[in-house]
């Protein structure tokens, strides 16, 4: 997968390397503003079952 995204952009390596750099920001961007935000009531992370006495 990622030597087809490599083979499919364009310029020399340090031009792909940058776009490669733009594409995992704007990946890693539309995970945390999109999808964690909907994941997060989904899992189980606030069913604590350790009681405070």
């Amino acid at each position: 997968m990622y030597g087809w995204i490599w083979r499919h952009l364009p310029g020399n390596a340090w031009v792909r390397a940058l776009l490669s750099a733009v594409l995992v920001l704007a990946v890693v961007y539309v995970l945390f503003q999109y999808v964690f935000p909907w994941a997060e009531p989904l899992l189980p992370f606030n069913d604590v079952t350790v009681d405070n006495q």
